[in-house]
């Protein structure tokens, strides 16, 4: 058995996954073993990746879905004692795994999972640890106004320490634990199921802790292309039945739970943040489809949308990604 299972997701960019298989390759010593779900690939990519890493195993889905449920897909199947969750846009330059393997030596039986310093290509920190989230800090997060970088109780500090929950870009858990929780929630299909997850594995009484000095980077891009008409709504419906519901986690988290009064409150300030986007890029020049100030309102009219719809997470993005001008 190994003590690693690497799960990774890739929807067809196999210029990104190629570098992040051959650093975990390079920099890892524990035995592992590598499930890669490739997503709406290309006949001539998965035959490639199938030819160029016949070492891993790969697990092809054609079907809409997002971020939980495409993990999930690969988590159902590990073996390894450990899961590392990685996103396929990552590079590590040092042995990442290994020492997070050795972590875990250290720390007591309830911590569950590990997070590692995540870095963007030019240095500075996306995140080192995480503070709880909340309705308010949520809002907060919407305008633009919290900074992840910023020290606090369980977050930039050094070397071994606690922190409140997970960045979905790369974590190592316990399979057993991650097994106990239900895996990803699947009530979420783009964010906050990392947020969610560390929430949740709270709730069980178990612990969530980062290492300061291991370090991978993260190649994330911020430009706004077509696809953000549906992945935007998609995050926006999916936090707000999350921060409205946290008071009583479970696993699928659904909308039972939902507080109507604070998911109101929450969904009047987006639905309003929105609307001024939204008036915004109406006075500029849309005739062209796939230009920036059409996604951009698209966006906006379509997130105005999701906030008062009844529609499950992932029925708000197969709804919307029918709609995505190709």
């Amino acid at each position: 058995m190994p003590e690693v299972s690497i799960v990774i997701v890739c929807m067809n960019r196999p210029d990104l996954l190629y570098p992040c298989l051959q650093s975990i390759r390079d920099n890892t010593s524990a035995s592992y073993e590598t499930l890669v779900v490739a997503y709406r690939f290309s006949e001539e990519n998965l035959a490639a990746l199938q030819r160029d890493w016949p070492s891993v195993r790969v697990i092809v889905n054609d079907e809409l879905a997002g971020f939980a449920e495409n993990n999930n897909l690969a988590l159902r199947q590990a073996r390894g004692r450990y899961c590392f969750v990685v996103n396929d846009d990552t590079i590590m330059t040092e042995p990442v795994i290994d020492k997070l393997v050795c972590d875990f030596s250290q720390l007591s039986s309830n911590v569950a999972a590990l997070s590692p310093k995540i870095v963007f290509p030019d240095g500075s920190v996306q995140t080192s640890g995480r503070e709880a989230w909340s309705p308010v800090r949520y809002l907060a997060h919407y305008l633009h106004l919290v900074d992840e970088t910023r020290p606090g109780p369980y977050s930039m500090k050094d070397g071994l320490f606690r922190t409140r929950t997970l960045n979905g870009a790369c974590f190592l858990i316990r399979t057993d634990i991650f097994r106990e929780a239900g895996w990803f929630d699947q009530t979420y299909t783009f964010t906050p199921e990392d947020i969610a997850l560390g929430h949740y594995l709270e709730h069980l009484g178990y612990e969530v802790w980062a290492d300061a000095d291991t370090v991978i980077t993260h190649f994330a891009g911020s430009t706004a292309g077509p696809m953000e008409t549906t992945i935007k709504p998609t995050r926006v419906r999916g936090s707000l039945i999350f921060y409205s519901s946290m008071k009583h986690p479970h696993n699928p988290q659904g909308t039972s739970s939902v507080n109507r009064s604070v998911y109101c409150l929450m969904g009047c300030f987006v639905w309003m943040v929105e609307a001024a986007r939204a008036l915004k890029w109406f006075f500029h020049d849309r005739s062209n489809p796939q230009s920036r100030a059409a996604i951009m309102y698209r966006t906006a009219r379509n997130v105005m949308w999701a906030v008062w719809c009844r529609l499950s997470t992932k029925e708000v993005f197969t709804k919307l990604y029918k709609e995505v001008p190709r």
